[in-house]
């Protein structure tokens, strides 16, 4: 082998190698978003999860309830919720922005609570 062909491939090794280590660092900056998204999104999800049973655990008393209400008591409820009053002042007629209404809420729950 001659000189000039040697120090011609030894070029090219050195140049595929910077190649190669650019990539590498590349990679190892990509890697690093990566990791620190992917922290991110773990403890995001950790907290909805939170939220999530702190909103099972308030909606806990009402699923108990329901499981007392008539089926026409629930019936009227799922109207309500429907966003349509129930109480006999504005049954039928819409609730604006599904406002709550407490008269509406007395006439689905009212003998419920009492027992």
């Amino acid at each position: 082998m001659d000189r000039r062909s040697l120090y011609d491939g030894l070029n090219q090794l050195e140049q595929d190698m910077n190649k190669n280590l650019e990539d590498l660092v590349s990679m190892k900056e990509t890697l690093l978003e990566l990791v620190e998204k992917n922290a991110t999104l773990e403890m995001e999800n950790e907290r909805l999860r939170e939220r999530i049973r702190e909103i099972n655990e308030k909606k806990s008393p009402v699923l108990d309830e329901r499981q007392e209400l008539s089926e026409s008591r629930l019936n009227l409820e799922k109207i309500y919720e429907d966003g349509f009053h129930v109480c006999n002042l504005l049954y039928g007629s819409r609730r604006e922005q599904d406002e709550p209404c407490a008269f509406c809420l007395d006439v689905i729950y009212r003998e419920s609570k009492q027992k």
